[in-house]
């Protein structure tokens, strides 16, 4: 029998975050997240979604003739099959990201797929269920990206850079918490800082104005 996932939604639009922001990009959403992030802008795809195969899926894919496509959540890995439809559409051609919060296990990941793991940071109150371990899965085209909500998220992120010396591992991103930490603030301490990161605001949340986060 052919593996099904539950899906919130699948739609196409243009990358907000992460290294290939603005690339018009298919957005695969699984339903379903063992974390509650004090920020999170998904909360809508807790539960609830609707079970289709692994080929329904692709299928609807398919359609839009796209180069790239997300994988996101909710937490995609939460799902086991989730690996199964990533695998698929990498052989297909696709170029394939994993959105992943880093608290679980990311070993098993194609290792075609580029995987961008948002460590939790203290103010997202669930920094204890970074799993550190990921860190040896990453590769020089992987990312991981820090949430920033003030300027203890702000230290300590600089502090988990140097602990694990991931400038030299993948490429970091840093956002900030819309409404919360001022993306101008945070792009002149990288500056003054002198950090090897990549400094990233939600592109569509300013295009759309989109509270959840597409």
């Amino acid at each position: 029998m052919e593996k099904t996932l539950r899906i919130t939604e699948i739609f196409y639009s243009l990358q907000g975050e992460s290294n290939t922001v603005g690339l018009p990009t298919v957005f695969i959403r699984l339903t379903g997240c063992p974390l509650r992030c004090n920020y999170c802008d998904t909360a809508y795809a807790f539960s609830g979604g609707k079970k289709q195969t692994i080929s329904a899926i692709v299928e609807q894919v398919d359609q839009y003739n796209a180069k790239y496509i997300t994988v996101t959540g909710g937490e995609p890995l939460a799902q086991s099959a989730c690996h199964q439809l990533m695998t698929v559409l990498l052989d297909k051609g696709y170029i394939v990201s994993l959105e992943t919060s880093g608290a679980l296990d990311v070993s098993a990941v194609d290792d075609r797929a580029v995987k961008v793991m948002d460590l939790k940071t203290p103010a997202s109150a669930e920094m204890d269920k970074n799993l550190y371990q990921n860190i040896e899965y990453l590769s020089e085209k992987d990312q991981v990206k820090f949430v920033i909500a003030d300027d203890k998220d702000y230290q300590w992120s600089k502090s988990i850079l140097q602990q694990y010396d991931l400038v030299n591992r993948c490429e970091i991103l840093f956002s900030p918490v819309m409404g919360e930490m001022s993306p101008r603030v945070l792009a002149e301490n990288i500056i003054q800082d002198n950090l090897p990161v990549r400094f990233q605001i939600q592109l569509h949340k300013y295009l759309w104005d989109d509270a959840q986060g597409k």
